[in-house]
């Protein structure tokens, strides 16, 4: 049934739109721009900045056109003298409690204040400067997020992005007034509270007052010193991303671009995460079926549904809010945290490299990564597996310091030894890639048979639905796979950590039938990520995703399982998937944290 037609004029120009549309989208569909700062396409109307308001005729105020609904016969000015006067001042308020030191600014050019001062050339003062001293006490307790109060506009976007598409509630509006700021619980700095680390509020912040910690220095510092031999990996999703904060179009694939410029960076060498996202599946699908083997033929009592345990923020959250599903968690380590923990081992011996003279650094869409590679639980090499981490923007930001110009780089390869890799690992990147990885070895690996989609595209793990669930038939199993004969298996995605705390609930309360599911933090999966080019939307991230499955499709291997590398690895060094030396290097276990 289609909705009712609301028929109004907008700078003197007619538009018909949908009843309840607010008169920012309605000003869209004519290409009429309407400044804003708080409003965001991912998260809930606030009106608070009042940088988007416009004249209506007939009513003494102006309107906030995020918050305001269309009416019948609404005459609509954007661009009137009042309101670039009321848009001007708005912004030169905004200033005056704010430390506009730009030229210094991490988010210099891409900051949406300076957007908005540079438009409206706001450059008068009229304004007192309020920007207190004891405002600019940076908090970079956490190793993931930098907190600059003295930056911030208190357009609550972080807050609402954390209350909203996490379900943490890290972050808080406090006090009043000229006294009013956006804090933690009883402002205890961000190493100490509630957080996830996920970034998500980082992607929405349209200043710089959060951004990531940044490591670029000592990336570079290592690259330069002859002694050390610096590794770098790079995971699934930056390939499609990376281009944004390059000139590209969303949806650009630079893989080959990607690797020449590391290369031209100066990393000795270039590998792929994508190569443990594949050993990942090994393991973590071993995982699966000595699980259910336990279940269903030994008849003991195991953990199910088996949780993935790709996503170092969800893994947080599980810590913080459900530490009694810990044991649901699989023990593999993240593929960032494998890949680190085979540099320093079995890389090392194939290359005659000591390991103390080696640095590993890797390149995420994601911010707790870098929250990650710090746990202690994660110098199963004997060193810290991983040294440095890096955003997708971190990298970017690297390439444009060294003058590369990155459109007309050759495409280049991966070097051998842990940088082969399948189109299964590929779409890890993306929200239910693990999962279809997963299935498409699981699978072949009980019946001998390909997975019962057309060209092993698992559709019902795909989309940017909040929860999605999925289930497989298993029949005419191989021989020892008998007790798998009939089953029905039930797997379930949520993306997002406020889609996660859904099933958590239900799993938490019996009502779950699942014995997998998949969790990735971030909105959309890795593409999604904290770490990614800013911003991001849910059309950006669709093309991100769709880049990813294009990928995949063009891929010669897209099964895990066959990847040759991987059987090498086996072969030579870890000898079978959840075996002794596997159990030491590829897994780990998690502890429970305070909630308060």
């Amino acid at each position: 049934m289609s909705k009712y037609l609301v028929n109004l004029k907008i700078n003197n120009i007619p538009v018909s739109v949908e009843e309840g549309t607010t008169i920012l989208d309605a000003a869209k569909q004519l290409n009429f721009k309407i400044p804003t700062l708080c409003n965001h396409p991912d998260l809930s109307i606030a009106g608070n900045c009042r940088v988007c308001v416009v004249e209506v005729k007939g009513q003494r105020l102006l309107a906030a056109s995020c918050a305001t609904p269309v009416s019948e016969g609404m005459e609509i000015s954007t661009n009137s003298e009042k309101v670039r006067s009321s848009r001007k001042h708005v912004i030169e308020l905004l200033l005056s409690e704010h430390n506009a030191d730009c030229t210094k600014c991490y988010k210099n050019g891409n900051c949406e204040l300076q957007e908005l001062s540079n438009e409206y050339r706001v450059g008068d003062h009229l304004f007192l400067d309020l920007v207190r001293a004891k405002d600019k006490i940076v908090d970079i307790s956490s190793p993931s997020i930098a907190k600059d109060d003295s930056k911030c506009i208190r357009c609550q976007r972080c807050v609402r992005t954390c209350d909203e598409l996490q379900a943490v509630g890290a972050l808080a509006v406090v006090h009043k007034g000229d006294h009013q700021k956006i804090s933690t619980f009883l402002n205890k700095p961000l190493n100490e509270v509630v957080c996830t680390n996920c970034g998500q509020c980082i992607n929405r912040c349209p200043t710089a007052a959060l951004t990531e910690r940044n490591y670029i220095e000592e990336v570079w510092n290592a690259i330069n010193n002859p002694e050390i031999h610096v590794v770098v990996q790079t995971a699934p999703a930056v390939r499609v991303g990376l281009g944004e904060d390059l000139g590209l179009e969303p949806g650009h694939r630079v893989t080959g671009k990607m690797v020449a410029a590391l290369k031209h960076l100066g990393f000795d060498s270039v590998l792929d995460t994508d190569f443990t996202a594949d050993l990942t599946i090994m393991e973590e699908g071993t995982e699966l079926l000595t699980r259910l083997k336990k279940a269903l033929v030994d008849g003991e009592k195991v953990a199910l549904p088996m949780m993935t345990s790709c996503s170092p923020g969800w893994i947080k959250f599980q810590e913080h809010i459900y530490p009694n599903l810990l044991e649901n968690l699989s023990t593999c380590k993240s593929p960032q945290q494998m890949f680190g923990a085979l540099a320093k081992t079995y890389y090392a011996q194939k290359k005659g490299l000591n390991p103390k003279n080696m640095i590993s650094v890797s390149i995420m869409p994601c911010t707790a990564k870098k929250f990650e590679c710090d746990r202690p639980e994660m110098r199963s090499s004997g060193f810290q597996d991983v040294d440095y981490v890096l955003t997708t923007r971190e990298l970017a930001r690297m390439i444009k310091q060294a003058g590369i110009d990155f459109e007309k780089l050759h495409d280049e390869n991966y070097d051998s030894i842990l940088g082969e890799s399948t189109g299964a690992a590929v779409i890890f990147g993306a929200t239910g890639g693990v999962m279809e990885a997963a299935l498409r070895t699981a699978y072949e690996i009980v019946t001998g048979r390909e997975v019962p989609f057309t060209n092993l595209n698992i559709l019902p793990a795909r989309g940017m639905q909040g929860v999605k669930e999925a289930s497989v038939r298993i029949n005419n199993v191989l021989p020892q796979w008998s007790f798998l004969e009939g089953v029905e298996l039930n797997v379930a995605i949520a993306h997002g950590l406020a889609n996660a705390k859904v099933l958590m609930d239900a799993v938490s309360a019996g009502t779950a039938n699942y014995h997998f599911i998949e969790v990735m933090a971030c909105p959309g999966g890795c593409i999604g990520g904290g770490g990614q080019p800013i911003p991001t939307s849910p059309e950006i991230r669709k093309k991100r995703a769709d880049a990813i499955y294009s990928e995949d499709e063009h891929m010669t291997l897209r099964k895990s399982h066959e990847n040759p590398e991987v059987q090498q690895i086996y072969k030579d060094f870890l000898h079978e998937p959840l075996g002794h030396k596997s159990h030491d290097l590829l897994h780990t276990h998690y502890k429970a944290r305070k909630r308060y």
